[in-house]
């Protein structure tokens, strides 16, 4: 389908903040909590944000389809003719809204031939702003970038401050340096085995796509995920974390993590988020 429409960058970050202004009203009172049919938990906050970004994105770019955590996935048959199309998660760290400790965030992905090539990810609880795009995004006439968007960038803004540019850091030669980011809500016996086998790394529990963020703006250096995840969880943090100079790869082969392949699931294989140093043999699990 051609696609005429052409959005600026302001805009979508503003449709983010929306969303984020959304969840923090509710995020200020008391709210009921209910179960999905998979036992994963939903509030008002994830379904206000879902139709603000749906809403939203459907005056901005109405050809595009979108795929939202918040709405029946469309079959696969469908899925496997869009080139580009939206993928949203409204409230990625359900778990961590409800213990209101601030670590949850709005996920807005671009996902251009099976990569997300552009992202933005907002904490409204932390007032932290996080987006970035590829050189494939520059390429796409759906987005009106600044004129310096021809090479990957990524950036940062937090509490109302100027937005910065952000980059990975060098994983540090001493494991006793590495900075590895672990799931609050999430852990397994996987991770736990790796983490005995790594017991010199330093560990710090997060919630949410935070933890790509961190990578991407020098603040870690791994996120080893060895437990289930979905799709619209990792996609937009993936392009800010790519932009800023790193990566995010299957755990089984170190090939990067890519979107809408499967016909069964839409659940992502193990993987393994890094500034995007090539780790010796045994570090990581044998990459």
């Amino acid at each position: 389908m051609p696609i005429s429409s052409v959005v600026s960058l302001e805009k979508l970050l503003d449709l983010v903040r929306d969303a984020g202004a959304q969840i923090m009203t509710i995020y200020q009172r008391p709210f009921a909590v209910q179960s999905k049919a998979d036992q994963s938990p939903l509030t008002a906050a994830d379904l206000a944000a879902h139709h603000c970004l749906v809403e939203g994105l459907g005056r901005l770019t109405p050809e595009l389809p979108i795929l939202s955590e918040e709405t029946p996935a469309a079959e696969y048959q469908q899925r496997q003719s869009w080139t580009t199309y939206w993928l949203i998660d409204p409230l990625d760290g359900t778990k961590e809204f409800i213990q209101r400790n601030g670590e949850f965030t709005v996920n807005l992905a671009l996902v251009h031939q099976q990569r997300a090539v552009f992202g933005v990810v907002y904490a409204p609880a932390l007032d932290q702003l996080y987006w970035g795009w590829l050189a494939e995004a520059s390429e796409l006439p759906l987005l009106d970038l600044p004129a310096s968007a021809k090479s990957a960038q990524a950036f940062q803004q937090r509490e109302g401050q100027e937005p910065k540019p952000i980059k990975v850091r060098a994983l540090p030669a001493q494991q006793a340096d590495w900075i590895v980011l672990t799931s609050r809500s999430h852990p397994s016996q996987a991770l736990q085995k790796w983490q005995t086998e790594h017991p010199a790394a330093q560990y710090q529990a997060l919630g949410s796509s935070l933890k790509l963020c961190r990578i991407a703006a020098a603040e870690a250096d791994l996120y080893p995920r060895l437990g289930p995840t979905s799709e619209w969880d990792t996609a937009a943090a993936q392009a800010v974390l790519e932009a800023a100079g790193g990566r995010v790869v299957r755990w089984e082969d170190r090939q990067p993590l890519r979107y809408n392949q499967r016909a069964a699931s839409l659940e992502n294989p193990w993987f393994l988020a890094d500034g995007g140093a090539e780790l010796i043999k045994g570090d990581c699990g044998g990459a």
